[in-house]
């Protein structure tokens, strides 16, 4: 049965889990490397320290987290699927459960508009959104005179973290490794994997110039994906809020989850005024890996893929852990998963 949740506005149970991650306070680090698939977080959580024992959980949604140290700095990896909704639950509700300071990498894997081969690692400087216009006509598109597809402006990342995350990718690539690591790009983050990336399926989908329209309108257009932008975004709008007023306690709640951890999970906070403060700031980056060439249309191996995703993420952990946060702006140590 589920637990009782309060707030429709932002649902939380009494012991303040957040309603799709499953998490509460306590049980998410600061510095934070999100992911689509399980296997990839697993594979950059093998790189945690072994004291204390990472901290795992799985919540009902299918959303994972492992928490723990890297080289003695507390960090979270996060499995969190495809798209933007996703990537909302996962930095709205992580924001609601932490103190102090973020730092958020995305490690996915993409599609490439440019000659670049497969197995390319790409840290957009930047990223546009490319929507479906629900509002166009599709089945009459000569009658419409509406726009089937709409792209964004552009939204920044962090310029500090980007450039470290290159930095650790280019330290750590294999000596053997021919890989480019591309940086002074810009990404595409659709709202689907097959209309608004422009692939050819049965529906009428009114998108044949869409990668050519893209190319022609967005300077230094390199990659294709569904969350990075929406990652850039929620970060950028942080802390822009009016502080003048009074703001209202943050939201959260869950159904069953099924965490496994180290003894103790994360003792219950006396109060959660400190969480989500709005002086605090969210800094983000991404790394992407070339799955696609869109151009050739060639298609990374699995091998290819296990090797690029063990030395990326452990790239990943050592840029995070070269980002500063200040002691008195990390969530509190004591009662967390990664309390020594």
């Amino acid at each position: 049965m589920k637990d009782t949740l309060t707030d429709a506005n932002f649902p939380r149970t009494a012991d303040l889990r957040v309603y799709h991650l499953g998490l509460r306070p306590g049980e998410v680090a600061n510095r934070i490397v999100t992911v689509g698939s399980p296997s990839r977080a697993r594979t950059i959580a093998s790189f945690f320290d072994a004291n204390p024992k990472p901290f795992q959980l799985e919540s009902e949604r299918g959303f994972l987290t492992i928490t723990g140290r890297y080289q003695g700095v507390p960090v979270s990896v996060m499995s969190i699927g495809m798209g933007n909704a996703n990537m909302d639950f996962f930095v709205r509700e992580v924001r609601e459960c932490l103190g102090g300071d973020m730092y958020i990498v995305r490690l996915g894997s993409c599609g490439c508009l440019i000659d670049a081969p497969v197995g390319t690692v790409v840290v957009p400087k930047a990223c546009v959104a490319i929507s479906r216009n629900v509002d166009f006509d599709f089945i009459n598109p000569e009658q419409c005179d509406e726009p089937a597809y709409r792209i964004s402006k552009p939204v920044l990342g962090d310029p500090e973290f980007h450039m470290q995350i290159k930095k650790s990718l280019e330290a750590a690539r294999p000596a053997d490794s021919n890989t480019v690591v591309l940086s002074d790009v810009v990404n595409a983050s659709a709202d689907s994997f097959y209309s608004s990336q422009g692939r050819q399926t049965s529906f009428p989908d009114a998108n044949e110039h869409l990668i050519q329209q893209l190319l022609d309108t967005v300077q230094d257009l390199a990659t294709l994906e569904m969350e990075t932008h929406h990652l850039y975004h929620l970060a950028a709008c942080w802390g822009r809020r009016n502080t003048e007023k009074t703001a209202q306690p943050p939201p959260l709640a869950a159904g069953p989850v099924n965490p496994s951890s180290d003894d103790k999970p994360a003792s219950q906070p006396a109060s959660i005024a400190h969480l989500a403060a709005p002086d605090t700031f969210i800094k983000a980056s991404a790394a992407q890996m070339v799955f696609a060439a869109r151009t050739s249309r060639d298609f990374i191996t699995p091998e290819q893929v296990l090797k690029l995703e063990h030395w990326t993420g452990k790239a990943i952990l050592d840029a995070l852990k070269e980002m500063d946060i200040q002691p008195e702006r990390h969530h509190p140590e004591q009662g967390s998963v990664w309390e020594m």
